[in-house]
């Protein structure tokens, strides 16, 4: 069985999509299967990826929504090997309004996780910056949460009612979820107010959180308009090979938290 892991932040432009892709990218390069969920009304994962949302016939709406739509239909490949999602659609908006007459709401994604977890190394599932029915899907469905954080002035607002919302879906719903870590981004090593923010980040969370810092890099930024991740856009860029330090550091917790079970 694989991992499934939720991207999650309630804040916007934290680098949530920006890591789903880059982590999905970097685990896929180096062999493992990958499938990311686009779970977020803007699909901006779907577009970063290079999927035209226009022209998809069916998305992770149609399978939240509609029991009799296969799974496996809606799977899309990517441009990376061993890299596949289930894209978005601006029809998620309304989901969260649909969804709250269906029964065992908290849980459909779950459904589809659970159909097709077996099939891939990872599960990463790309959250709307919101705490509605869509992210409490999310958290209801995966084995961790993973946390990117800005490295602004107002980085950790917020972040206690992230944790709430964890806990009370732990709680409730689904007992096994953790806080698989929290990673920095866009850190701008010129500015004391970065570094600030980063031992700030350090002291609130220890240990969960990642050594790896995401840099802010211009290269990293103008990928998706090209509908690649960074490391077939730039390799040699700092955003690329931050990346692929974080999917290293990454994989060496996941060894070291097998052996510790």
């Amino acid at each position: 069985m694989g991992k499934a892991i939720a991207i999650f932040n309630q804040k916007g432009g934290v680098g949530k999509t920006t890591t789903n892709i880059n982590l999905g990218a970097c685990l896929a390069q180096k062999g493992k299967k990958v499938l990311m969920i686009d779970i977020d009304p803007q699909g901006n994962t779907t577009s970063g990826i290079g999927i035209r949302k226009r022209t998809l016939k069916q998305t992770l709406y149609d399978v939240l929504i509609d029991d009799t739509v296969a799974i496996k239909k809606v799977i899309l490949p990517t441009k990376t090997e061993n890299l596949f999602i289930i894209p978005a659609s601006v029809d998620l908006a309304g989901a969260e309004v649909e969804l709250a007459n269906l029964e065992r709401r908290e849980g459909r994604l779950k459904r589809v996780i659970d159909e097709v977890k077996k099939d891939y190394d990872y599960i990463l599932v790309d959250c709307p910056p919101s705490l509605g029915i869509l992210t409490i899907n999310s958290l209801t469905a995966v084995d961790s949460v993973l946390i990117p954080i800005q490295c602004e002035f107002y980085a950790l607002e917020g972040v206690s009612q992230l944790i709430s919302t964890v806990e009370l879906v732990k709680k409730n719903m689904n007992p096994n979820l953790y806080i698989e870590g929290v990673v920095l981004s866009m850190f701008d090593g010129r500015t004391i107010l970065s570094q600030a923010v980063v031992e700030e980040v350090k002291n609130f969370f220890g240990k969960i959180m990642f050594d790896t810092i995401i840099p802010r890099n211009v290269r990293l930024a103008e990928a998706p308009s090209y509908g690649v991740p960074i490391i077939s856009y730039d390799p040699s860029a700092a955003g690329a090979k931050a990346y692929q330090a974080f999917t290293k550091e990454f994989l060496e917790r996941e060894k070291a938290r097998k052996k510790e079970k």
